[in-house]
């Protein structure tokens, strides 16, 4: 059952700024990734999804309500992280975070607590003084805090050291579980690999591709790098490999080096390794193809058409 619905949605700020045309449906339970470079439109769509912003032309949906029509019941449904943070004046973070939680008459602040405590938020610092770390995290505590059946996330992992985005991958993974629908964008391909279902990229406010990262992690088409004992070896197996959807790419340090990369689709890796039988190979070896390079091979694809 689809939960948050983008229908032919635009918003046009002129000089080719904005959102155009754009359609996506997210389920519920789903967690949806939406990628993209600065200035892509990533922001500009989630504004509109929290009835911040008018669209020009086509329709946002939450849960079957207008964003911008129905703005209020939707911000007391959704749990969000914007782009930029703002707080008002509050004299600690813990003083923000009880006014929060008066504000969505959520008097239980066990899990706020939780959330505090797992990402080692000092919030009994002053509000305005804190760091982008900190303020990040307090941001994320007031989000996740009622315990929202939606979040909304504009680059959540912002500001946080590589630990703490561990561990807020941790926090998603775990929202996930419960069955919640998250929509998040992000720079961290990581990120999103390791915690979303399927994947959108912006372009010029344009959705330019859309996969399911189950494709690309189960992508019939392998990389394997190979390295062999004498690099006469890898002459002769550059010359006699005649597996039929192999591209190999020989390693050209010096004339002694004896690596080569292959790309080849799964069908045909039975052949592979019985023809490696007859070398003498150091290492035989899988090269993951990463969601970021998916999106790269997109991205420059676009660009060369332009």
């Amino acid at each position: 059952m689809s939960l948050i619905e983008v229908s032919h949605l635009t918003k046009d700020y002129g000089s080719g700024r904005g959102v155009f045309d754009i359609n996506l449906t997210i389920n519920e339970g789903e967690t949806f990734g939406f990628v993209g470079t600065n200035g892509a439109g990533k922001t500009t769509l989630i504004r509109q999804l929290m009835g911040f912003l008018k669209p020009d032309s086509g329709s946002v949906t939450i849960n079957n309500l207008d964003c911008w029509k129905d703005s209020a019941v939707v911000k007391s449904l959704v749990g969000y992280i914007p782009g930029e943070i703002a707080f008002p004046d509050a004299p600690t973070g813990a003083e923000f975070l009880r006014r929060q939680a008066n504000l969505l008459d959520a008097p239980d602040l066990s899990y706020c607590n939780y959330i505090v405590k797992k990402l080692q938020l000092d919030d009994s610092a002053n509000l305005k003084r804190m760091s982008k770390g900190m303020k990040q995290k307090t941001a994320i505590a007031a989000a996740f805090m009622h315990n929202p059946h939606i979040l909304i996330l504009d680059e959540p992992s912002t500001g946080l050291d590589p630990l703490m985005r561990s561990l807020f991958v941790d926090i998603l993974k775990e929202e996930k579980k419960k069955g919640k629908t998250i929509f998040m964008s992000s720079h961290m391909f990581d990120e999103v690999y390791n915690t979303c279902d399927r994947v959108a990229m912006i372009k010029d406010g344009k959705i330019v591709a859309s996969v399911a990262t189950a494709d690309i992690r189960h992508n019939r088409n392998k990389t394997y790098k190979i390295e062999f004992l004498e690099h006469d070896e890898l002459v002769r197996f550059a010359g006699e490999c005649l597996v039929k959807s192999s591209v190999i790419t020989m390693q050209k340090k010096d004339d002694s080096c004896a690596q080569c990369t292959i790309g080849i689709n799964d069908s045909d890796i039975n052949a592979l390794t019985k023809l490696l039988c007859s070398y003498k190979v150091r290492f035989f070896k899988e090269i993951k193809y990463s969601l970021e390079q998916y999106f790269n091979s997109i991205y420059r694809v676009e660009s060369d058409d332009q």
